[in-house]
This record gives C-alpha cells, structure tokens and sequence, in this order.
C-alpha cells in the first residue's frame, strides 16, 4: 500500500450519484474516471486507497511501469 499512498485522489460529491466520487489524476490513462466512490467522504478515501492498490499491484504483475506520481513542492518562509 506504500507505493498507492504517492498518487493523488480528488473526492468531488457527485449530486446525481448521491456519492463521493474518487478520480485518480495520475491513473487516467489507464482506468476511466471516476474509479470507485463511496456514500461518505472516508469510505470514498478507503476505496480509493484500495483502487490504488490495486492499479500499483496489477502493473507489478503485468511488469508495466507505474504512473509518475504529482509531487509538489512547498516553499515556508520563516520571518
């Protein structure tokens, strides 16, 4: 699951689906969007986590290279 917790998750609530919905950026290439959803925003998070997983662990058995995870670099100023 450590490699699943780099990629990003974006949970919009979805009013036609009554749902959190969870898009995976990083993986829309590969799977459509959305991926999963959930009735609650932790449920969404759990299912996203677990879609994750599972989309790293089926390039690791297909030997596919992973998608290249956003990263964001934070700049704090102290005064």
């Amino acid at each position: 699951m450590d490699e699943a917790l780099r990629y990003a998750m974006v949970i919009p609530w979805s009013i036609a689906d009554s749902a959190y919905l969870v898009i995976l950026p990083e993986w829309a290439d590969r799977v459509h969007n959305p991926v999963t959803h959930g009735p609650s925003y932790e449920e969404a998070v759990k299912s996203g986590l677990e879609a994750m997983a599972a989309l790293v662990a089926a390039a690791h058995k297909h030997d596919r290279p992973l998608s290249a995870p956003q990263s964001i670099a934070l700049v704090v100023q102290s005064t």
